[in-house]
């Protein structure tokens, strides 16, 4: 790390989905939360600087969530703001290098990594660690909420980051990615496999996105080439550690729909 004299920027180097990052940012808590994930090496192969005006910007985003979601505001620190603003600029960064951030909980079982994506508070958190208390030990969590996805023609791999939930579950850890589930609350457990193409639109919402022409053409065609290397599934699941073993069962076996 070095600081930049007056202006009390900071420079860490970090490597995210085996990227080297030079980040420059401005306070302690942005330093202690990026912790893990330090590195070190001569020629980073992305920059990006975090400034007052993208901390306002994260704060105006914010109100505006809010407002839409008719809850109250929230006065964050600028110190939280910055972690979100420097993960957006890292986001869209990593565009170039086949690397997309998605929204869902991602956990590592016997060497292949499984994602799980829905609606906030359907409960993905919840459904994961039914399989930490099904699985034990052969479980371990990539990211608990916004990992990274490496996308190439030979393989899909998932990696966990700093940005893993407010659980902060998640390891520096990597796994080829084996599927994306759905998750949807049911009173049963249920689990069927999906035409991937379908899913096009819910994987795309659940994909970080910008209102740029370029960079949406360029998530389109990773999310095109994601979807013809890993297999999709809708789970209705309710939080019985069933749940866990209907979902591993499923994905580890036939197309036919599995219940409990």
């Amino acid at each position: 790390m070095k600081n930049k004299g007056d202006n009390l920027v900071t420079e860490v180097k970090i490597r995210l989905a085996e990227k080297n990052i030079l980040a420059r940012v401005s306070h302690q808590y942005t330093l202690d939360f990026l912790l893990g994930y330090y590195s070190e090496f001569d020629t980073p192969d992305l920059e990006v600087t975090v400034y007052p005006t993208d901390i306002l910007t994260e704060r105006q985003k914010s109100d505006e969530e809010a407002e839409l979601e008719g809850i109250p505001k929230v006065n964050y620190p600028d110190s939280y703001l910055e972690t979100l603003a420097l993960y957006r600029k890292i986001a869209e960064g990593l565009i170039d290098f086949g690397i997309i951030l998605f929204h869902g909980s991602t956990l590592e079982l016997d060497g292949e990594a499984f994602l799980f994506t829905a609606k906030s508070g359907t409960g993905k958190s919840t459904h994961t660690r039914l399989w930490r208390e099904v699985y034990g030990d052969r479980v371990r969590m990539v990211n608990d909420d916004k990992p990274l996805i490496a996308i190439s023609d030979e393989s899909v791999r998932v990696y966990g980051t700093p940005w893993n939930g407010k659980h902060r579950l998640g390891e520096n850890i990597s796994a080829p990615l084996a599927a994306i589930c759905i998750l949807e609350r049911g009173k049963e457990n249920s689990i069927t496999e999906l035409k991937p193409s379908s899913e096009f639109p819910k994987i795309l919402s659940q994909t970080y996105r910008k209102s740029d022409a370029d960079f949406m053409r360029k998530t389109l065609s990773l999310l095109s080439k994601l979807l013809s290397k890993i297999r999709v599934y809708k789970l209705y699941c309710n939080m019985n550690p069933e749940a866990a073993r209907v979902a591993y069962e499923g994905m580890k076996g036939s197309n036919n729909e599995i219940k409990s």
